[in-house]
């Protein structure tokens, strides 16, 4: 993997030659970002035959600066990854496939994951760190500002726009969810809910009493420059300056293999799992974006240490 300057790094790694060649393994993880790279690091530290199969599409890739992460806070998110990966591959039980895995079965006390190349790799345990795939709306321009001046998170995002002119577009719950956090950060804050507004009289109230104006005509085109928004088009041919706008978006899972294996998700769409990372059918794990609503660098790194680590313990007492 080739990382931008300065962070081109030349190491020479010598990986058992049993390692390169092997379909079976400890530990299967799916998604090399974050989360399946912070897990992956606890188990080639616990000499656990692991391989990552990543397709190198983070959702996070059109942000151009990660932040709210100790010690990381203002790099490009490639350059974390990019680090984090090279720091894993150091361990010579450690495996990465550069692969899309497309389905998964059980096999007796082990699971099977094909790939799109082909390949099949079995493994006793899997840790899913597949993330989540955002569904972008009609919006002309929409997704050319995604991640840059169209956000999701005011810990992420909101600093760097701070006192400016933002937009929240989002109803009813997750608007008013969203509009103090924001608020706190701006006083030109303005909710877009694309249509007739779902708050009570209370809630208007309150929001009228922290100056928060609310625009029911639908959105219908953002005109930016290069991915930084700089006006907003409604369907009545008003346009609005904004210099940010906030976007509540639906999601999918960006796997269904773990469904498709029997895991179940919550209420909200997310792979349902435990405190220790543990789905609802034994031997699988997830971790990162796929099982919370907080989507950060800082919480999918946690996560996924928690899961190597619990896999590893697992492994450990079955085989003591």
């Amino acid at each position: 993997m080739q990382l931008p300057d300065p962070y081109r790094v030349t190491i020479s790694i010598k990986k058992n030659s049993i390692m390169t060649r092997t379909k079976n393994f400890d530990v299967i993880i799916i998604g090399g970002s974050y989360a399946g790279l912070s897990a992956a690091m606890a188990l080639g530290r616990s000499l656990r035959k692991t391989l990552i199969i990543d397709s190198g599409k983070p959702c996070n890739r059109t942000t151009p600066h990660s932040h709210n992460f100790l010690t990381q806070d203002g790099k490009k998110p490639a350059e974390i990854s990019g680090i984090a990966r090279l720091q894993v591959e150091k361990y010579p039980t450690v495996r990465v496939e550069e692969d899309l895995a497309i389905s998964g079965k059980k096999n007796g006390n082990s699971f099977e994951i094909s790939t799109q190349s082909g390949k099949k790799y079995q493994a006793g345990k899997l840790i899913f760190a597949t993330g989540i795939r955002d569904e972008m709306p009609d919006i002309k321009g929409f997704s050319d500002c995604w991640g840059i001046s169209v956000i999701h998170c005011p810990y992420c995002h909101g600093y760097e726009f701070r006192g400016q002119k933002t937009a929240l577009m989002a109803n009813g719950e997750k608007a008013l969810h969203l509009a103090p956090m924001i608020r706190n950060l701006t006083d030109q804050l303005t909710i877009l809910p694309q249509g007739k507004a779902d708050f009570t009289p209370e809630q208007i109230e309150q929001l009228n009493r922290h100056n928060i104006q609310i625009v029911e005509t639908v959105v219908t085109e953002i005109e930016h420059e290069q991915g930084h928004l700089k006006q907003l088009v409604f369907a009545d041919g008003q346009k609005l300056p904004f210099d940010a706008a906030y976007a509540a978006l639906p999601f999918q899972q960006h796997s269904d293999i773990p469904v498709a294996l029997g895991c179940a998700l919550n209420e909200h769409g997310y792979l349902q799992v435990d405190p220790m990372q543990q789905t609802s059918v034994d031997g699988i794990f997830a971790c990162g974006d796929n099982t919370s609503p907080m989507r950060s660098v800082a919480n999918a790194v946690a996560s996924g240490n928690i899961a190597g680590a619990v896999v590893n313990m697992v492994l450990t007492k079955e085989r003591f």
